[in-house]
Formats: structure tokens, C-alpha cells, sequence
């Protein structure tokens, strides 16, 4: 188990070493025990991937839902010594099946979505936001369940995300690199 106190910066070689059944992230080297989720994020979580799954069958890219471990490294950088393990997004899309390894993906998604918590909204809209979007992620996702609104921030022409759209429990979201797959958040929130 890591003590953040104890080592100045943690590696997907030190993440690989933990106990199996504890959830752990590591950003800029710094490790972040994740709780188990509500059966409301589960329910979430199932839909989007379920509605995303079932376009994606035949076509190139494909849909992982957590656990799922996700590297984004930088340029050079050995597969042991990557310290950005955002590991295990609630869902990720890939489209570069070359990058498939060991437990996850070494690489940038084409999408991200993570339904936050209020434990985990800080670092979802301020720490995961400013890597995905430095790595360059195409579109990123933030489900709020207690609202019941999704925002989409699409990866501009200057690689910054600009202003997102936000969607209700009413609405349909159309995912901008799969220009024909429409997300209907009617089934992903019904009964939360």
C-alpha cells in the first residue's frame, strides 16, 4: 500500500506492486486511493457503456469500462516509469488497438467519461480536466448523477477545451468524433 509521504513520486512499475482488490490512481506521481462506487454510478456507468458498446460493434474503436487502467505518458518514457496512471476512468474509447497492454491502455483516448462524486469533483474537473486535456484528449465527460447534467468539452483546434456543452436527463448527446452515435441520457438517468 503507498504512503504518499514516504516516496517523492509513484510509477505505474510502484502501482503494479499494490494489493489487486484497492482501487489506486497516480497523477504526476502522486497516489490517490479511490472509494467503491454507489450503485447509482454502477447504473450510469452500465447505460453509457451499454449505448456506446453496441455502436461500436463491427467499427474500429473500442469501449472499456472500469477497472480499466489508463497510462498517459510522455514522450520517451518507459512503460515503468510512467507517473500519470490515471487509472481506471469510468469509461474510456479507444481507437488505436496498438496501444492495448498489460492492464489497460498506454496512450490518449479519443474519450473520457468520468461520473463524479462530490469526493471526486475536485479532481475530476480541475486535475483529470488539465491532463486529459494537455495529453489531448478529443472529448471529455463529466457526469454529475445528483444533478443530472453532462458536460462534454471538445478538444479545439487550439488544443485547449473550450466552453462545454451541458445536457440534462431530457437531452441526446451526439459524440463529436463518432459523428453517428447519440448518447440518450433518457435511459442513463431514469431512476436515479
Amino acid at each position: 500500500m503507498p504512503n504518499p509521504e514516504s516516496k517523492e513520486k509513484y510509477t505505474y512499475a510502484d502501482y503494479l506492486t499494490w494489493p489487486e482488490e484497492e482501487r489506486w490512481e497516480i497523477i504526476d506521481g502522486v497516489p490517490y486511493m479511490q472509494a467503491a462506487p454507489t450503485w447509482q454510478h454502477q447504473s450510469i456507468s452500465g447505460e453509457l457503456y451499454r449505448q456506446i458498446s453496441n455502436y461500436l460493434v463491427d467499427k474500429p474503436c473500442k469501449v472499456f469500462a472500469a477497472p480499466f487502467d489508463l497510462c498517459i505518458s510522455v514522450e520517451d518514457e518507459r512503460d515503468e516509469e510512467i507517473s500519470n496512471v490515471i487509472s481506471q476512468p469510468d469509461i474510456v474509447v479507444v481507437c488505436d488497438e496498438s496501444k492495448l497492454r498489460k492492464t489497460g491502455y498506454f496512450g490518449v483516448p479519443s474519450l473520457i467519461i468520468e461520473i463524479s462524486s462530490p469526493s471526486t469533483a475536485r479532481k475530476d474537473k480541475l486535475i483529470k480536466f488539465n491532463k486529459y486535456e494537455k495529453a489531448g484528449v478529443k472529448e471529455y465527460w463529466i457526469v454529475e448523477p445528483e444533478n443530472k447534467l453532462v458536460n462534454v468539452f471538445h478538444l479545439e483546434e487550439n488544443n485547449r477545451y473550450g466552453r462545454p456543452d451541458v445536457y440534462s436527463e431530457d437531452d441526446e448527446i451526439k459524440v463529436g468524433f463518432l459523428q453517428e452515435l447519440t448518447v440518450d441520457l433518457k435511459s442513463v438517468f431514469p431512476n436515479i
